[in-house]
Order: C-alpha cells, then sequence, then structure tokens
C-alpha cells in the first residue's frame, strides 16, 4: 500500500512538472531572471573587391588588405559600442569582402578556422602561427585581439576554407577544398568559442558550399544561451526554428545580407515578427547598401523592437545598442493558438464576398484577395484551406493622397517558388501601391490612411506564424499592436501612430516543406515539447523508481 500511495504521488508530482514545462516553452513576453545585458550591432556599409581585369585573381595580401579595411571601419565601432557597456556585438554577414566574389576569387579569402569544441580554449590573437594556426595578419587573429582587449563577446562573419580529398570524400568539391560562409564567435578573453557554417545557401552563393547537415552552434554565456545562422537560414525549419526550440535558445545571433523584399519581407519587418514569434530577443546585423535594397537591422525582443535601423537613402552604416532580458521567456506564458479564433467563425460562403474577391500577386505569389471599403467594417477571405477574417474601423481621409488608396485583405496558403521554395500560409491587411485593384500586392514605401481598430486572425494550419505590422515609410510599431490567445492580431489601447503598410500574420508551413522538419505538430519529434516530454519522462521513471525503492526499505 504504501508503494502504491508513494508511485501514483511520483507520477502525480511528474505531470505537473512537465505540464509546467511544457506551458513553459511557448513564448514569453518578459525574462524571469531579471538578468540584463547590453547588446550592439553594426550595420556597415561594406567596401567591395575592385573590378579586376578578365582571368585575373587576386593575391592572398590584397584580399587582407580589403578585409583589414573593412574591419578598420568597424573597429572604432566596437570600441565605442563597449565603451557603452556593450557585452555583445554583432557584424554584418559579408561585411568583410561583400557578395561579388566568384568561387576562385574567394578562395583568397578563405581562413583555416578550427572547430573551438575540438581545440577549447584557442585563443587566435595570442598562439603563434602553426599549422593549424592563424597566419601574420590573420583576420581572426585580429578580431580575438579585439575581443580579449575590450573584454567584449564578437560575432564576426568570414570565410572558412578546407582542402579535401576527392579520392576519398564523395561530397569534396572538383577543385578539391570547401569554402564555408562562417560565424565565429569570439568571448571575452578572446577564445573562439562558436564556429556556425551557414546551411542555407541564397542564390548565386555559388562561391560557397553548403554543409552536409545544419549544426547547432550554442554559446553559454553570463547573459544567457546564445545560438547563431545566418540570413537565409531564418526562413527554414532547420536550422533556425530547430536551434531555438531544441536547443532552448534565449538570444540569436544573426549576421545577415538582407535584401528587403515589400509587402512582407523587409528585414525589420519580418525580423522583428520572428524574434515575438519565436519568443527570442534577435540580434540583426545587416549589410548596408542601397543599389541592393540592403538595409535594416535590429535588436529585437519578444515584445518588439528594443532598436532598429532602416535607411534606403544614405550610403552610411549604423551603430545600435540596447538592453535586454537575458531570458526572455516567462515561464507559464503560452504560444498563441493561432487558429482558434478564426476556427469559429464562418468563412465566406463562395462567390458572395462584397466586393468580389480577386487574385493578385505578392512576390510571385497568388493571394485571393477582397477590397475594403471606408468606415468600420468586417472582411473575409478564403485561399485553399485558408481562411482570414478582419474587422477594422478605418479613418476618413485627413489628407488629399489618403483620398485614392486602397486598400484589400489577402489570403495565401501555398508553396512559395521564387528564390527559394516554401510553404507559407499567409493573412495580410494592405495598402495598395495605386489607385487600382491590380496594384494590391505590389511594393510601396508610403501610406496616408489611417486605421483606428483592426483584427485580424486566420484559420492556421500551423504553430508558426510571425506577426508583422508595418507603418508608412517602412517605420515599426512597437507597443502599437499585440496578439491575444485565440490568434488574433489587434492593435493596442494606444493605437497605430501612423498609416499602416501592412498588417500580417505571415504563417510558415514548415511541415509541409520537403525533407526539412519537423514531426508535425506541437508535441512532434523535433518540437521544444518533444525535447521536454523525453526529459521529463526520464525523471518520471528515476523518480518512480527511487520513491518506490524508498517506500519498500
Amino acid at each position: 500500500m504504501e508503494v502504491r500511495r508513494h508511485f501514483w504521488w511520483c507520477w502525480f508530482g511528474a505531470l505537473l512538472t512537465l505540464a509546467t514545462l511544457l506551458g513553459g516553452t511557448q513564448g514569453a513576453t518578459q525574462g524571469s531572471t531579471g538578468r540584463r545585458f547590453v547588446a550592439a550591432v553594426l550595420e556597415h556599409a561594406v567596401l567591395l573587391p575592385p573590378p579586376r581585369a578578365q582571368g585575373t585573381l587576386p593575391t592572398r595580401a590584397e584580399a587582407l588588405t580589403l578585409m583589414h579595411s573593412n574591419l578598420d571601419i568597424m573597429e572604432p565601432l566596437i570600441r565605442n559600442a563597449t565603451s557603452m557597456g556593450a557585452d555583445i556585438v554583432v557584424s554584418p554577414e559579408d561585411g568583410l569582402y561583400g557578395w561579388t566574389l566568384s568561387r576562385e576569387e574567394a578562395q583568397f579569402y578563405m581562413e583555416d578556422i578550427l572547430d573551438p569544441s575540438a581545440q577549447l580554449g584557442w585563443v587566435p590573437c595570442e598562439q603563434p602561427p602553426s599549422a593549424n594556426d592563424p597566419e601574420p595578419g590573420s583576420v581572426l587573429s585580429r578580431l580575438s585581439c579585439l575581443a580579449r582587449n575590450l573584454s567584449v563577446y564578437l560575432v564576426a562573419n568570414l570565410g572558412d576554407g578546407k582542402q579535401c580529398d576527392r579520392g576519398s570524400d564523395p561530397r569534396c568539391p572538383p577543385d578539391s577544398r570547401y569554402q564555408f560562409n562562417t560565424d565565429v564567435v569570439l568571448d571575452r578573453l578572446g577564445r573562439l568559442v562558436g564556429r556556425y557554417h551557414k546551411y542555407r545557401l541564397f542564390m548565386g552563393e555559388d562561391q560557397f558550399d553548403q554543409p552536409a547537415e545544419p549544426t547547432q552552434v550554442i554559446v553559454e554565456t553570463d547573459f544567457g544561451r546564445l545560438g547563431v545562422f545566418t540570413c537565409f537560414d531564418i526562413l527554414f525549419h532547420a536550422p533556425a526554428v530547430q536551434l531555438v526550440e531544441e536547443g532552448a535558445i534565449d538570444t540569436v545571433l544573426f549576421p545577415t545580407a538582407w535584401m528587403n523584399v515589400l509587402p512582407h519581407l523587409s528585414a525589420v519587418q519580418f525580423h522583428s515578427a520572428w524574434a515575438m514569434g519565436m519568443a527570442v530577443n534577435l540580434l540583426a546585423a545587416n549589410t548596408h547598401n542601397t543599389t541592393n535594397r540592403m538595409t535594416g537591422s535590429g535588436i529585437y525582443s519578444p515584445d518588439g523592437a528594443r532598436a532598429y535601423h532602416y535607411d534606403a537613402v544614405t550610403g552610411s552604416g549604423h551603430l545600435l545598442l540596447a538592453e535586454l532580458d537575458a531570458s526572455p521567456r516567462a515561464p507559464g506564458y503560452q504560444r498563441p493558438d493561432w487558429g482558434r479564433h478564426a476556427s469559429a467563425l464562418a468563412p465566406p460562403s463562395p462567390g458572395t464576398s462584397s466586393p468580389p474577391s480577386f487574385t493578385a500577386s505578392v512576390f510571385h505569389d497568388p493571394f485571393t484577395m477582397v477590397l475594403l471599403a471606408a468606415g468600420t467594417a468586417n472582411a473575409s477571405v478564403c485561399h485553399g484551406e485558408l481562411c482570414c477574417h478582419l474587422e477594422f474601423a478605418m479613418q476618413a481621409a485627413e489628407e488629399p493622397r489618403a483620398a485614392g488608396e486602397l486598400h484589400a485583405l489577402g489570403a495565401f496558403s501555398g508553396l512559395h517558388v521564387v528564390e527559394g521554395q516554401y510553404y507559407l500560409q499567409i493573412c495580410t491587411l494592405l495598402k495598395c501601391a495605386g489607385a487600382e485593384k491590380e496594384t494590391c500586392g505590389r511594393p510601396t514605401k508610403e501610406a496616408a490612411t489611417r486605421f483606428s481598430r483592426f483584427s485580424l486572425s486566420g484559420t492556421f494550419g500551423t504553430r508558426h506564424v510571425f506577426p508583422e505590422v508595418l507603418l508608412s515609410g517602412v517605420e515599426l510599431a512597437p507597443g502599437q499592436f499585440q496578439v491575444l490567445d485565440d490568434g488574433r492580431l489587434v492593435n493596442s489601447d494606444v493605437g497605430l501612430q501612423g498609416p499602416p503598410l501592412s498588417v500580417t500574420l505571415f504563417g510558415r508551413w514548415y511541415e509541409r516543406d520537403e525533407g526539412d522538419c519537423c514531426g508535425g505538430g506541437p508535441g512532434g519529434p523535433g518540437s521544444i515539447g518533444w525535447g521536454r516530454w523525453q526529459v521529463a519522462m526520464l525523471g518520471l521513471c528515476a523518480a518512480a523508481t527511487l520513491l518506490t525503492g524508498v517506500a519498500m526499505r
């Protein structure tokens, strides 16, 4: 009898613990430890390689000169950041040499970067050059010395070159060398504590090789658990979501060379939404090149942007600093049930919408849309299995240019196939680029019509939805909107302080991506809930065995 009583109390306690674990992984708005840290990100206007005569290649000395010239620009900003208390500084992808190199040219910019897990405590700054250590004048050595001298964590992006044997390695490239787009993390002592090879290479990154598998790089610090990935990685379950959910990451370090794509994929817009949807801090450092639409860096938390920068006009870089919670997930906070509210509403009957629905292209995806009428109203539209519902109050035109503006509610559920393939589910209120419905979905940066109220929801089949609100002038709206437990994206009490370009629930349906996921729903293998379920069950068995043994004695 005593054994049975202890055994069932063990089960009861373990299940309570399990419920707490699963509940605590769903997201956050405030950290629970009270620890704070100061983060800095650099948006750097990269000096690109000079034009070369056809058929000629740079020398290693020329490559080093360019990389050190870029570092000469970044170093004073890094020093400035540390003088203002920065604990960590993140610099952008391609920040040392740009993105224009051919594969043959890029080989001269590569350095042999060791795996820090295989050589613990390696300080590139202090170890003399040898077969495995940095050559004289290497960029990694300079970064290590800078981190140590300033007592700061540094994150930089550079090339990692590795020789390979085609006879023994079937993946070895034809030129017998691997070239990886690589992020490095150096700690306050100058030690290399993280090395990440970018997995999702964007189109045109032929100078680099894809690693055989995505890796999880996790760095333990006195200000939380950090994870690293690069640019295009953020759009996929592996490595981005997998790293956060399986690695229990607090802060993501994110060097990027992001080309802005409106209406839904401008850098500040999507990156801030991703941080909110994943309930993590995100330190996004973008390169700055207005010719290629590259701008938009930020320091983002689960409750919005702490600092961000968007400048599509000037050619100058920028330094951002902000204070963050070291542990942004609050115990007990639940991730929204994204489809709950919309699923309780009746879908619109086919052919009955007024005005009638139409199809418009948004970044090459065929959205089903309905135009919005002025005043206070409801609107609904469906595309496949996704139905989107909007309640809104559109204010009367306060200036002449607002009188001719069109707005639409759009829905898309399907496979995106341009510049990468991935499944999307999107509900969006957007301002059309012109006065004709055919312009709905085209990029636009200015709006004049204000909304005093909005509530957007959708019947999402994915649990990964990222809430975006972008205002006229490509401005974010921190504190001006919120997500409710039932999946509605609504205005906050203060309301929007400017005319919206778009209000969007951007869903990534990872479960449908070929070869990249995730085990299904929130309890499937690959989810944070699954990993902690396994931990809880192991604890349950151990506790049951221990207590049973005690009772028997």
